[in-house]
């Protein structure tokens, strides 16, 4: 198949959506399959340049976040016949308006992966933002959904949430999961590429956050937590590494100064190849305590290396966690985060092994990106296949009747 996947950006810092792509797109390219991509940015940007997959970039785009270019429509008209598909990755941005406007009358289907994007979280916690969309909805992304071929979503749990956040709502509801690859290269070289960015941690027991700094990730919660369970143990530090979403990073660094964390809390910003997976492999656990979390790509990297994964019961794959005995669940507030740093201090050599094993198994059982792409790639073909019949179907049915 040539698959079309279309985001509003191919930047890394962007967040979870272009790395479940990318990983996607490397499942499918191995099991014989063309995938490109489409996107709001510049063609020159040092992003696109540096992607491993061919780049349509249709922008500049004007007023961000919404990112709206006036070349993506074209583009997409013209070229929508070259794919048997096209996933949609993400809403509330310029792509998938515009990705609706291109193909709802053409021969080839798109499928909507909605990325969390609809969990009523935000409605809660941003009310006048959604009151907002609710004047987009019902011309926009209610009939991008409507009209897709399917709807995809990362889990029941996010199925069922997204539900709850218009009461307009029409989709043809699909749960393919989400998941990612098992760490390669040399994992001591890797540890090591981590400790020279972040020496400090050398020796050290890790407490690892890894992900976008910003509110809906509980970042506050960690440094309160880990300076009232864990600060009075020196074997332990706490590494917050990922991009500074809206300037956060400041304030938290100052309330950690305040904890007493200085030199015991490590900010190495964003980690990606070696660095990364040095951190999550040498990390003894990983943190999460989000208020929101469609998916937790971070949460499965870890998972794959072995490291118990210790999340709120609002990052949406907790039940899968916590059923495989895999990590430790609590609630996302100051309470449930002590609680889980609490328990896990408490646990024993023999039983913290244990649950390094059942981390790796969770993965290797629900996560693995293999199985995940091989499922998708087969809905893609069948619904893409059915509805291309139906319409030639009608079609030959108009020009009868014509």
């Amino acid at each position: 198949m040539n698959i079309l996947e279309v985001i509003p950006s191919v930047d890394a810092a962007s967040g979870g959506p272009i790395e479940w792509t990318r990983q996607f797109a490397t499942a499918a390219l191995r099991e014989g399959h063309n995938v490109e991509m489409a996107s709001l940015d510049a063609p020159d940007a040092p992003c696109v340049r540096a992607f491993p997959l061919a780049v349509h970039a249709c922008g500049p785009a004007k007023g961000l976040p919404y990112g709206y270019t006036p070349h993506f429509v074209p583009w997409m008209r013209r070229n929508a016949s070259r794919y048997d598909a096209v996933v949609v990755n993400g809403i509330w941005a310029y792509h998938s308006f515009g990705a609706w406007r291109a193909l709802r009358n053409s021969r080839t289907p798109y499928f909507v992966f909605t990325h969390g994007m609809l969990d009523p979280w935000f409605k809660r916690r941003y009310p006048l933002k959604h009151l907002k969309k609710w004047l987009y909805w019902p011309w926009a992304e209610y009939r991008v959904l409507r009209d897709a071929s399917a709807v995809l979503f990362t889990c029941e749990e996010e199925k069922i949430l997204a539900r709850k956040s218009f009461w307009l709502y029409s989709a043809n509801e699909v749960t393919v999961g989400n998941g990612t690859s098992a760490p390669t290269g040399e994992a001591e070289a890797q540890i090591e590429a981590f400790f020279l960015r972040s020496p400090a941690a050398r020796g050290k027991r890790i407490a690892l956050f890894m992900g976008r700094i910003h509110p809906k990730k509980g970042c506050d919660l960690i440094l309160d937590a880990f300076a009232r369970i864990l600060g009075s143990d020196p074997a332990w530090h706490l590494v917050i590494a990922g991009p500074d979403d809206g300037g956060w990073q400041r304030e938290l660094m100052g309330q950690s100064a305040d904890l007493g964390g200085r030199g015991r809390i490590a900010w190495p910003g964003m980690l990606t190849g070696d660095e990364k997976w040095g951190a999550m492999r040498a990390a003894e656990i990983f943190l999460l305590p989000s208020h929101q979390e469609n998916f937790g790509l971070a949460v499965a990297e870890a998972l794959a290396c072995g490291v118990p994964a210790l999340i709120s019961s609002k990052v949406n794959i907790w039940r899968e966690v916590q059923q495989d005995g895999a990590g430790i669940v609590a609630a996302d507030d100051l309470e449930g985060t002590c609680a889980m740093l609490r328990e896990w201090a408490g646990l024993t050599l023999e039983q913290r092994t244990r649950m390094r094993e059942r981390a790796h198994g969770c993965f290797l059982q629900r996560f693995e990106i293999g199985k995940i792409s091989h499922s998708l790639l087969e809905l893609l073909a069948s619904t893409g296949s059915d509805r291309r019949v139906l319409r030639d179907t009608r079609n030959q049915a108009t020009l009868a009747g014509a």
